[in-house]
C-alpha cells in the first residue's frame, strides 16, 4: 500500500468515525426532543381526561346531593339528610378544582362562568327545601325540587356542562393526534437512526478488515523483506569483516615493511650526522693557512671554519635535526597504527566491573601527575557494568590523562567522574575545568591523526580516535560537551550488560 492510499484510508475511516459520531448525536438529540414532545403531548391529553373526570364527579356528586334530598323529603330520615349534606360539601370544592383545571382555556373559562352560578343556585334550592322538610312542609319540598329537574338551575348546569364536555373532547382528539404524530415521528426517527447506526456499523466493520487484511498483507511483506534483509545483512556482514580484517592485516604489513625502510634512513641520517664533522673539519683545515699547532697534550685543536662556512655548517645541521624530527614522527605513527591494529584483533570478554575501583585505580596511576599539576579527581559512586576491562582502562585512562594534559594555565585542575543508569545502559561522564575546546572542532578532535587548538603538548592525534572506535565496538556511543575556557564534558555510554553481541565490527 503506497503513502498516499494509506492516507486516504485514514482519511475515510476518520471520516466515517465523524459522520457516525454525529449520527449518534443527531439521532440521541432528536430522541430527546421528540420523548420530550410526546411526554408533554401525552400530559394535555391526561389533563383532558382529569377535566372531563372532574366534571363528572362533579355532576355526580350534584345528583348525589339531589337523590338524598329527595330521600329525605320522602322519609324524613336523618341519614338521608347527613349523606345530602356530604355531598353537598364537596360540590363546591369539585367547582374550584375544575375552574383550576380549566384556567389554561379561554373557551372553558367562559363556560366556567356559566357553570358556577348554576351550581350555586342548584345548591341553595337544596337547602330551602331542606329546610321546608325540617318545617315540616314537605309539599313545599317536593314543589321546590320537582321530578322533572326543569328549573332553570339544573338547565344552567346541564347546558355548562355540554359545553365544558363538547369543547374537552375536541381538545382530546386534537390532542391525541398530536401525541400520535409526536410518537410515529420519533419511531420513524429511532428506526431510521438505528439503520443508519447499523450500515455505518457494517461499513467501519468492512474498512476495518479490509484494513487487517493490509496490515497483514504488509507485515508479512515486512517479515519477508525483514528476512532478506537479515540475510543480506549477514552477507554484508561477513564480507565487512573479511574486509576489515583484510584491512587490518594490510595496516600492519605495511606499518611493518615501513619501520625497515625508516630503520635504514635513521642509521645513515646518524652517519651523516657523524660524516658532518670529519666534512666540515677538512674544509676547515683547507680554509686555514696558517699551520695547525699541536697542545701542550699532543691534541690537534679544532680548525676554525671562515664565515660562510660556519652558515653552511648551521644550516646543515639544522637540516639533520629536521630529518631526525621527521623520522621520530614517522615512528611514532607507525608504532600507533600497529597498536590499533593488535587492539582490532583482539578479543573482547565482558566481565562484570566495580566502576568505582576501576576509576580509582586510573586515578592512581596518574597521581604523580595531579600532584604535579595541583588538580583533585572526584570520584562519584558510579553503577556497576558488565564490560571487557581494558577497554575501559584505556577509554577512561586517555580521557583522565587528557584532563590532566589540556588544563587551564594558572588555575588549578578539577576532574570529576560521575555516573548514572539509563534505561539499560550505564553514562559515566568525565567533567575537568580545563581550556575546553571549540565547538568547531567538537567533531575533529575525533578524527584519526588530527587534533585541535594549540599543539603545545606531545601527542599524534589517535587518543581520542581510538577511544571513540572502543566505545562503539562495546556498543556504547560518546559525545563532547565545550567551550573555550569553561572546561568540558566528555560523556560515555556503555550497555549495563555487554555480552559481546552487539559489538560494532566497523570500529
Amino acid at each position: 500500500m503506497t503513502a498516499d492510499a494509506a492516507r486516504r484510508r485514514a482519511l475515510w475511516q476518520i471520516l466515517l468515525l465523524g459522520a457516525g459520531l454525529l449520527v449518534l448525536v443527531a439521532i440521541s438529540t432528536a430522541s430527546v426532543l421528540l420523548v420530550n414532545k410526546a411526554r408533554k403531548d401525552s400530559s394535555w391529553v391526561i389533563h383532558t381526561v382529569e377535566v372531563e373526570n372532574q366534571l363528572a364527579t362533579l355532576l355526580l356528586d350534584i345528583r348525589r346531593a339531589e337523590s338524598a334530598a329527595r330521600a329525605y323529603m320522602l322519609s324524613s330520615q336523618a341519614s338521608f339528610l347527613a349523606e345530602h349534606e356530604a355531598a353537598v360539601s364537596v360540590i363546591l370544592p369539585g367547582v374550584e378544582k375544575l375552574t383550576a383545571l380549566t384556567a389554561d382555556n379561554p373557551v372553558q373559562v367562559a363556560n366556567m362562568k356559566l357553570l358556577r352560578p348554576a351550581v350555586g343556585t342548584r345548591i341553595a334550592e337544596f337547602a330551602k327545601a331542606v329546610g321546608l322538610v325540617k318545617q315540616n312542609d314537605t309539599p313545599g319540598a317536593v314543589a321546590m325540587l320537582p321530578q322533572t329537574g326543569a328549573g332553570p338551575a339544573v338547565k344552567g348546569i346541564e347546558e355548562a356542562s355540554r359545553a365544558i364536555r363538547s369543547e374537552e373532547e375536541r381538545l382530546f382528539s386534537e390532542r391525541t393526534q398530536t401525541s400520535d404524530r409526536t410518537q410515529r415521528l420519533a419511531s420513524i426517527v429511532t428506526v431510521s437512526g438505528s439503520a443508519l447506526v447499523v450500515l455505518l456499523a457494517a461499513l467501519s466493520i468492512f474498512l476495518v478488515r479490509r484494513s487487517s487484511n493490509a496490515r497483514d498483507l504488509a507485515e508479512a511483506k515486512l517479515r519477508d523483506s525483514n528476512a532478506n534483509l537479515e540475510a543480506a545483512v549477514e552477507v554484508r556482514t561477513a564480507d565487512l569483516r573479511e574486509a576489515n580484517e583484510e584491512l587490518q592485516r594490510f595496516s600492519y604489513i605495511v606499518s611493518h615493511d615501513l619501520r625497515s625502510p625508516l630503520v635504514n634512513i635513521m642509521g645513515f641520517t646518524s652517519e651523516l650526522e657523524e660524516l658532518r664533522g670529519d666534512i666540515f673539519r677538512r674544509i676547515a683545515t683547507l680554509a686555514n693557512e696558517d699551520p695547525v699547532v699541536a697542545t701542550a697534550a699532543g691534541d690537534l685543536p679544532e680548525p676554525a671554519l671562515p664565515d660562510q662556512d660556519k652558515q653552511l655548517s648551521a644550516d646543515f645541521t639544522e637540516a639533520l635535526g629536521f630529518i631526525k624530527s621527521s623520522i621520530g614522527k614517522m615512528d611514532r605513527l607507525i608504532s600507533a597504527i600497529l597498536n590499533l591494529t593488535r587492539e582490532g584483533r583482539r578479543e573482547f570478554k565482558p566481565v562484570k566491573i566495580d566502576t568505582r575501583e576501576l576509576m580509582e585505580s586510573i586515578a592512581s596511576t596518574v597521581a604523580h601527575q595531579a600532584a604535579e599539576t595541583e588538580t583533585q579527581i572526584r570520584i562519584e559512586p558510579l553503577p556497576d557494568i558488565v564490560s571487557d576491562r581494558l577497554a575501559l582502562e584505556q577509554i577512561f585512562g586517555n580521557l583522565i590523562d587528557n584532563a590532566l594534559k589540556y588544563l587551564k594555565p594558572g588555575v588549578p585542575g578539577d576532574i570529576l567522574i560521575k555516573g548514572r543508569n539509563k534505561m539499560g545502559f550505564v553514562v559515566i561522564e568525565v567533567i575537568d575545568n580545563g581550556r575546553g575546546i571549540d565547538p568547531k572542532d567538537h567533531q575533529r578532535i575525533f578524527d584519526l591523526f588530527r587534533r585541535a587548538g594549540t599543539q603545545d603538548r606531545p601527542g599524534q592525534g589517535i587518543g581520542l580516535a581510538h577511544v571513540r572506535a572502543l566505545v562503539r565496538r562495546l556498543g556504547g556511543t560518546m559525545s563532547v560537551s565545550s567551550e573555550l575556557g569553561n572546561g568540558s564534558t566528555f560523556a560515555v555510554t556503555l550497555p549495563a550488560i555487554w555480552t559481546g553481541q552487539n559489538r560494532d565490527k566497523q570500529a
